[in-house]
């Protein structure tokens, strides 16, 4: 494939090059060469002339519910905190079924793809009704999308002093039983992997500790990564704090969960002492603004965790705390909400500019930053020997108009749209603003009627 003619090319690469009429030459789904049109190859297979588009590396979202979108605005859970809105959904989870998370994750994929994003993290937890990550695996490979998905878990129900109901918990030795088999059916190691396993217990107030360590010794036997939701609400340091004795990161450090090979969702309530602890134990972050703005969680520090240098992704988290799956419209939330914090800066927000989040830190953030959370050296850049997982925008558009001084920038400032075209793996996913790999229109279809019968019981 010839990528040619790009009005600006952003690398992402370690010098983050931006190229003026920039294109990449690629074999086999892995890049060859960079640069000036002028400079690569005349011709290909395939050719893309993306003259009048801004080129980015595919998005890498690190945290997400793929079956969630079954469950987006659902009146009863519109308003209230996370644990108000877990116990409002809970029993609604509880009746999904196997065809359900299957077209949950056909219209979750898609939403994504059609958004630039092409790295999917799916935090699955609950697996009611004979439902597995089985019935997902094989809708990612066939939409092309590159999926890490967990084999999550809860165990601890209501009437063991756990927030879920006993109706969406599992037996322990069940699963890890089942752990163990899908990691030995799925997991692909390779460079250039398409599907990778994570082990993912779903909180601390919905496993035991015993399942949280037995996991991590799974999960490092396999040289697999590991991750869980973390400090997202003062209702977790509450539960921890009274259960335990610790706060949730010193929760964490008991049970053998830090490392370069685990990282967590959202981190809102961190301290700075917890902060070093992440930066010197190699720990990750996956940032949800949205979900934590939607749920009055709170902000998380993440300039500090940039400049303590945690590595640091972006999540849309599921769409039932979030209601949408759109990795730019992601982006713009985290620039935003940096922003906003500075408010609470003594004096108001500092003069020194390093301090305020720029498109271009959210863009790392959803690229490079990403590929990095999920232990990923392959992707997350546009240079020679990664993988060909980039997305093209069409810059004649209403919401640019006027704004094409930094067409990099107006990605994230201007309102968020669609992709013209993600190519994963080399693969053209969307084309002109339409999925390729899926008939969207009766998947839509039927998550709606799959969603109002779930919902209303």
């Amino acid at each position: 494939m010839l990528v040619k003619n790009a009005t600006v090319l952003a690398t992402m690469d370690a010098g983050r090059r931006e190229i003026r009429g920039g294109g990449m030459f690629i074999r086999d789904g892995r890049i060859e060469q960079v640069g000036p049109t002028a400079e690569l190859p005349a011709t290909a297979d395939e050719v893309l002339d993306l003259g009048g588009h801004v080129v980015l590396p595919g998005l890498v979202n690190t945290h997400h519910h793929l079956y969630q979108t079954l469950f987006r605005v659902v009146p009863a859970a519109e308003d209230g905190n996370v644990f108000n809105w877990l116990t409002t959904l809970y029993t609604m989870w509880a009746r999904m079924t196997p065809r359900a998370l299957r077209v949950a994750t056909q219209a979750g994929l898609a939403e994504l793809v059609l958004t630039g994003c092409t790295t999917v993290f799916d935090h699955s937890y609950v697996f009611p009704n004979g439902c597995r990550v089985d019935d997902q695996i094989p809708v990612a490979r066939e939409m092309g999308v590159r999926f890490h998905v967990s084999r999550g878990s809860m165990s601890l129900g209501k009437s063991r002093g756990g927030l879920p109901p006993d109706s969406c918990v599992e037996d322990e030795a069940a699963i890890l039983k089942d752990c163990r088999r899908v990691l030995e059916a799925y997991h692909d190691s390779s460079p250039g992997a398409m599907t990778r396993i994570v082990l993912a217990p779903c909180s601390p107030f919905s496993v035991t500790p015993a399942l949280m360590k037995e996991s991590a010794r799974m999960a490092r036997a396999y040289k697999v990564h590991l991750h869980t939701h973390l400090a997202e609400s003062l209702d977790e340091e509450r539960y921890t704090t009274k259960n335990f004795g610790v706060r949730p990161v010193g929760l964490m450090e008991s049970f053998g969960w830090v490392g370069d090979d685990v990282w967590f969702a959202h981190a809102v309530h961190i301290s700075d002492d917890e902060i070093s602890t992440f930066a010197r134990t190699g720990c990750g972050v996956a940032h949800c603004p949205s979900s934590n703005m939607r749920l009055a969680s709170g902000m998380a520090p993440v300039w500090k965790y940039r400049k303590a240098g945690v590595r640091t992704g972006l999540g849309v988290d599921g769409s039932a705390s979030n209601d949408g799956s759109h990795m730019l419209a992601e982006a713009r939330m985290a620039m935003l909400l940096a922003r906003t914090r500075l408010s609470l800066t003594p004096g108001g927000p500092p003069a020194d500019k390093s301090r305020w989040m720029s498109a271009r830190d959210v863009l790392e953030m959803a690229t490079r930053g990403g590929a990095a959370v999920l232990g990923r050296d392959d992707i997350g850049a546009l240079e020679p020997g990664k993988r060909a997982d980039f997305f093209a925008i069409k810059l004649d558009r209403i919401e640019y108009a006027g704004g094409l001084h930094d067409p990099v920038a107006a990605t994230v400032f201007c309102s968020p749209v669609r992709a013209d075209y993600t190519v994963i793996d080399g693969r053209v996913v969307v084309d002109r603003g339409r999925i390729t790999t899926l008939d969207l229109p009766p998947v839509i279809e039927e998550q709606n009627r799959i969603a109002r019968e779930l919902v209303d019981g």
